[in-house]
């Protein structure tokens, strides 16, 4: 019997080659570019994409103040979470976290996106979030990301 010589090849953490893109959130929705991240940060875009394997690429955010919701979204939407002591559940509604700390919706959004466990953990690590326009990665030569 002939042995198939067209295995697939499972990808190995020490094979996988990392580039950095740049996303601009100007006038994006935050769903809709949220998860075009999340897949980017999981390496799903990569012919060499393993599940178990962080082969995943960085990706930089930058003008994350100037996202958008749709709706009435940005009004009614809350998001929770806990301070640790007894009672402690808070929440903030979108239209305040906008205006206080924009990178952490992009943030909080793409978490969400990605596996609930150590490797989810890793990956979300490679994710860098900017308010502005203005970000610290030159020296990396990011590329800007097609959607």
């Amino acid at each position: 019997m002939d042995t198939l010589s067209y295995k697939t090849k499972s990808t190995r953490k020490e094979d996988v080659e990392r580039k950095w893109y740049i996303v601009d959130a100007d006038g994006e929705t935050v769903g809709r570019i949220c998860s075009k991240i999340a897949h980017v940060l999981k390496g799903k875009h990569k012919p060499s994409y393993t599940p178990h394997v962080d082969c995943g690429d960085h990706v930089i955010v930058v003008n994350a103040e100037k996202i958008r919701f749709t709706g009435k979204k940005l009004a009614q939407k809350t998001y929770l979470y806990h301070t640790g002591f007894p009672g402690g559940q808070r929440s903030i509604v979108a239209a305040d976290l906008m205006s206080k700390k924009p990178d952490q919706l992009i943030e909080k959004a793409v978490r969400g996106m990605l596996p609930k466990n150590k490797l989810g953990r890793k990956m979300i690590k490679k994710l860098f979030v900017y308010a502005g326009a203005e970000h610290p990665h030159q020296a990396q030569k990011p590329e800007t990301f097609k959607f």
